[in-house]
This record gives C-alpha cells, structure tokens and sequence, in this order.
C-alpha cells in the first residue's frame, strides 16, 4: 500500500525538478557578448588615448564665432511651419 502513494510522488518530484532546469544553458553562458561586441566595433581608433599629437583644426576666433553662434541657436529657435498646411495654398 505504501509503494503505491510513493510512485505517484516520486513521478511528481521528477516533473517538478525538470521545470527548474534551464533550458538554454548555451545560449544563457554568451549572454550579452554581442552587444559588447558591437560597441566594440563602432570604435574607430580604441588606442587613440596613447597619442600625444596636438589636434589641429580652426584657430580661437573662428572657434569663439562657432559656438557663439550655436549657443544663439538655442536662445531663439527658427519657428516650426505648421504640419497640417504643408501643400495647401502658397507658391507652386
């Protein structure tokens, strides 16, 4: 009598210990390799750091000029046309 309430447990216990196991012990153990390895890639100079060279580019004045204006940008934004008259009436 008592084999026959074990049998019944023992096959429950087996069915509930598969539903814990893992089902992609593989796919689990790479996780997140392919995003590191993408921003990898979109390093175009990873040793840059090491080089001691001083950038040449545009001198004080012009460079004063740039960000003022870009500064000026934010300060008084060009007005949005209206989305809803684009193609009606006006110039052709």
């Amino acid at each position: 009598m008592k084999t026959a309430h074990c049998l019944p447990c023992a096959a429950l216990v087996c069915l509930l210990a598969g539903c814990t196991a893992t089902t992609t012990p593989v796919l689990d153990s790479h996780f997140g390799e392919s995003v590191a390895l993408l921003k990898a890639q979109q390093i175009m100079y990873p040793d840059a750091y090491r080089n001691a060279n001083p950038v040449s580019g545009i001198d004080g004045k012009a460079g004063a000029s740039a960000y003022q204006r870009y500064q000026k940008s934010f300060a008084a934004p060009d007005p949005q046309p209206n989305v809803f008259t684009i193609g009606v009436g006006g110039r052709q």
